[in-house]
């Protein structure tokens, strides 16, 4: 059976990568979303760390998606060197996976139908006016090795590679990639970062954002910088503090607001969301690490660091983080297996998120207990039907 590559290095996200370089790139030539369709029509069936595609039927069934979107723009983006490629890297994708070319086409993305009204792309602002109170946000964050702290503020640290989802459900899907952080070791980092803004009614157009180690843009993936606008606000904005490594994201419309960050060698995300539309997902989106964390088979214990972390490591870290909670332990973790002072700086920072977002700082501070899970190598991926509700390790402070 032939091999398939990992979706990452298919041609169609070095396309995506290329056009974001092309200014000729009209507003009537929408190449652009055609790919971004491609994308996230795909992106899911490289999940759990597995770098084979997943479906075939699925896979080739975006492509011809993707090849009816192009025809369709066959005219407005003539003589536009990226919709070419795109044609082109759609025939060598079909030959590769040999993909009939006729067939079924990939469902796309919900989108509610009707008319919306007053502030309905407004979350906070309806909720308000709805429930007579403000939503209850709730808190997620990846960093570096990574650690994951849950919407539950359940705290693991996860050993795992590949792309996995973080959040999966009605309104957003965002993955993250992880890879070893050196050659022969067992040290990861998030070094990729995939955010799907699905498309809601007609407050906003389904956007995608991609970060990656070294280049975390301060725009979508078609080089826009917002999208929609409602009673004089923006629906969805990207902005940054520091160009290349920083990228702070609001999505007006589902009260949510993201924040992505490198830090040393690794990218790390916080999330601040309504628990109702973290709520709104299908029972089938069973594998979300802000949701449940990571798998217990693959958790590990950040209290039983390699013997040389003491001394330096705990030094340097608790002149950053003076309170012995979970991100001081996970900095000496990070220092101690990557043996850069740069690293603790992934810790430094998820905390100064997790204190923004939580509001009074209130529970920002979470106590390390003894994890259940074992250190050091784990076994191989569990499948997903074997997944439950895992219990958390970690006890909030006040």
């Amino acid at each position: 059976m032939e091999t398939r590559l990992p979706w990452k290095h298919c041609i169609h996200l070095t396309l995506l990568l290329v056009q974001l370089r092309l200014p000729e790139v009209g507003a009537s030539c929408r190449i652009l979303r055609c790919n971004s369709e491609f994308v996230a029509a795909t992106v899911h069936l490289s999940s759990g760390g597995n770098a084979a595609l997943s479906s075939d039927s699925a896979y080739c069934s975006a492509l011809r998606s993707y090849s009816l979107c192009t025809k369709r723009m066959a005219r407005p983006c003539r003589g536009d060197l990226a919709y070419h490629s795109a044609v082109q890297g759609i025939e060598d994708l079909l030959i590769q996976h040999r993909c009939p070319r006729a067939g079924p086409t990939a469902r796309p993305w919900p989108r509610p139908q009707g008319a919306v009204s007053g502030d309905a792309c407004l979350y906070e602002r309806s909720f308000v006016i709805r429930e007579g109170r403000a939503p209850e946000y709730r808190h997620c964050s990846v960093f570096g090795d990574p650690h994951i702290r849950t919407f539950s503020d359940d705290f693991h640290t996860c050993a795992v590679q590949g792309a996995w989802p973080l959040i999966d459900n009605d309104y957003l899907y965002v993955q993250v990639t992880s890879t070893p952080a050196s050659h022969g070791t067992h040290h990861t980092v998030v070094t990729k970062i995939t955010i799907i803004f699905k498309s809601w009614r007609q407050c906003t157009d389904q956007q995608l954002y991609q970060a990656e180690l070294d280049h975390v843009p301060a725009a979508f993936a078609d080089g826009s910088q917002w999208s929609g606008e409602r009673r004089g606000r923006r629906v969805l904005t990207v902005r940054t503090d520091s160009p290349g490594r920083h990228a702070e994201i609001r999505a007006a419309y589902i009260g949510t607001l993201l924040v992505v960050r490198q830090s040393g060698r690794s990218l790390g995300l916080s999330v601040r969301s309504p628990r109702g539309v973290l709520e709104a997902f299908h029972p089938d989106h069973d594998l979300q690490l802000c949701v449940w964390g990571c798998p217990a088979s693959h958790r590990v214990d950040v209290l039983r660091p390699p013997p040389q972390a003491a001394g330096a490591a705990e030094a340097h870290c608790a002149a950053l983080l003076p309170t012995r909670d979970v991100y001081y332990h996970a900095c000496v973790f990070d220092l101690t297996a990557s043996g850069d002072l740069n690293s603790s700086g992934a810790a430094v920072a998820a905390l100064l998120d997790a204190r923004s977002m939580t509001g009074s700082g209130q529970g920002v501070h979470l106590l390390p207990v003894a994890a259940a899970g074992p250190a050091g190598p784990q076994p191989p991926l569990v499948p997903l039907s074997m997944l439950g509700v895992l219990g958390g390790a970690w006890i909030t402070c006040c």
